[in-house]
Parts: C-alpha cells; sequence; structure tokens
C-alpha cells in the first residue's frame, strides 16, 4: 500500500524517469549502455515507491501502560535529558534513527488528548546529531491519557525536507492511529516520564505499532 504523501512525487518520478529512459534510447540506440542505464534509472524509481510504502499495522491489543514505536528504525538514545520546549523539566528520552529504507509513516503511541503542538522551523542536520533536536526543522505533540503526558517530536534530517503532522491541540486519538510522516527519513524522539521502564536498548531495530517501546508505571 503506497502512503498518500507519495502520490504527487511517484507521478513526477515516473514522468522524468520515462523521459530519461527515452532520451537515452534515442541519443545511444539499443544497446548495453541505454540498458544499463534504465535499468539503475528503473531502479531509482522503484527506490523512491519504497519510501511511501505504508503496510497495514494494527494494534490488536491496545494497552494504556504500554508505549509502542512512533516509527519504524533504530534505537539511537535512551538518556535522561532536560527537555526545554513543553516540559522544562527531566525526562527519559528515547530516540529513534528512521533511514531512507525504513517506513516513513509516523503513528500514535498511546491514545489520549493532544495537549499541545507546535511546528518549528530549523536547519537540516544530520538527525543523529544531538543539536537537531532543538535546531532542525521539527514538530512537537504532546499526548495526555488522562494519567500522564508525554511528548513526540518529529525532527527533519540532512535529507528530509518536509513534515507532515495530521493531529491537532484538543484532537481525542488512539494509539496506533496515523500522526504523521516524514519524507525520506530522519528522526523522532519521544520524551517520557522518569520512572517509565524501558523495554528497548541502544541499537534495537523497531517497527511502528508493533515494538514496545517502554512500560509507563
Amino acid at each position: 500500500m503506497i502512503h498518500r504523501e507519495g502520490t504527487p512525487t511517484i507521478l513526477i518520478s515516473l514522468v522524468i524517469t520515462a523521459l530519461l529512459c527515452y532520451l537515452c534510447y534515442y541519443l545511444l540506440g539499443a544497446g548495453i549502455l541505454t540498458t544499463i542505464i534504465t535499468l539503475v534509472l528503473i531502479g531509482l524509481f522503484l527506490f523512491i515507491i519504497s519510501f511511501f510504502r505504508n503496510p497495514t499495522r494494527i494494534i490488536s491489543d491496545p494497552d494504556e501502560s504500554i508505549v509502542f514505536a512512533p516509527a519504524d528504525g533504530k534505537i539511537v538514545a535512551i538518556e535522561e535529558t532536560n527537555e526545554p520546549e513543553y516540559f522544562q523539566d527531566k525526562k527519559l528520552q528515547i530516540s529513534i534513527f528512521m533511514s531512507p529504507a525504513n517506513v516513513h509513516v509516523n503513528r500514535n503511541p498511546i491514545s489520549g488528548e493532544i495537549a499541545y503542538k507546535k511546528y518549528h522551523s530549523g536547519k537540516y542536520l544530520a538527525a543523529w546529531n544531538p543539536k537537531s533536536s532543538t535546531e532542525n526543522e521539527r514538530t512537537t505533540v504532546v499526548y495526555n491519557n488522562g494519567k500522564i503526558e508525554i511528548l513526540v517530536r518529529q525532527i527533519a534530517g540532512a535529507l528530509a525536507r518536509r513534515i507532515v503532522n495530521y493531529v491537532d491541540k484538543g484532537d481525542k486519538v488512539t494509539q496506533g492511529g496515523e500522526m504523521g510522516f516524514i519524507k525520506f527519513g530522519s528522526r523522532v524522539d519521544l520524551y517520557l516520564p522518569l520512572d517509565t521502564k524501558p523495554l528497548v536498548k541502544i541499537d534495537d531495530v523497531v517497527r511502528g505499532n508493533i515494538s514496545k517501546i517502554a512500560e509507563l508505571a
């Protein structure tokens, strides 16, 4: 299944790929070089399609004590740190790095009400740079389930140039529902209460709506 965010990019890529293949054949004729170039162009087009895949993943057993992965990727940080934008206090930060090969859909890690949302324009530092959390283009969303609040931050990286977010302050959302999309990968940070129990470790590979990130106290 292809995500709706990919339709314009895929259509444009298809037209460009077809034109380049035609020009290659027109200028070089039918030969081994034309075949190689055509295969490379088709490979690149298929890779672009893969950026926008949207596998169906439904949480069969929602659990208010469990934080599910909001994104596909690799765990690159698990640490106590100060969250300066909303909590202005120490929280447990768990960060997921999304490579260009990952699914780029972002999902609600818990059910609840959206207590806060804010978009920040910014730089495009590499997503693994610690400064990317506060200096890059990003969108911050805070979930309140009536007992605790957790913060999810979508962060653009060196390749990502567009963050899409579908929720607004006051929305009631369900665990596992679509929260947003980051084109061409990047990073998602979660800020959780300090007494939260991590269920992952550094370098673990997680999948949105499948992997359990943490257990809330």
